[in-house]
């Protein structure tokens, strides 16, 4: 899958979608902050965009760099599922001449 990520929400909705295709994830996790931020703003009713997925700019200054949080499904390795998951993340955005970092945090083992 490639999607352009003009839209930050609608590319945090991508990931999200292409990290629950991946065989080992259970679900993902929001982050703490993600949880905080979202307690304190209204509630529309509707699914938050890309939970567990935070789009940020890369170290370099130069492009994204994408955090995601999981849940692994036990019987599989947390090191694979993980590398997986970077590849999944990575697919969603065009070709470009750059890796994008992908920092992939397992939080449990469902």
């Amino acid at each position: 899958m490639t999607t352009a990520h003009s839209d930050p929400e609608a590319a945090e909705t991508a990931i999200a979608d292409a990290v629950l295709g991946v065989s080992g994830v259970a679900f993902l996790r929001p982050a703490l902050s993600s949880l905080l931020r979202h307690a304190v703003t209204p509630r529309t009713g509707r699914r938050t965009a890309g939970a567990g997925v935070r789009i940020t700019t890369a170290p370099d200054g130069e492009g994204p760099a994408v955090e995601v949080h999981v849940v692994v499904l036990r019987g599989h390795r947390a090191v694979d599922v993980t590398r997986a998951v970077r590849e999944a993340v990575r697919r969603t955005f065009p070709s470009t001449a750059r890796t994008i970092p992908v920092r992939v945090t397992v939080t449990g083992i469902l």
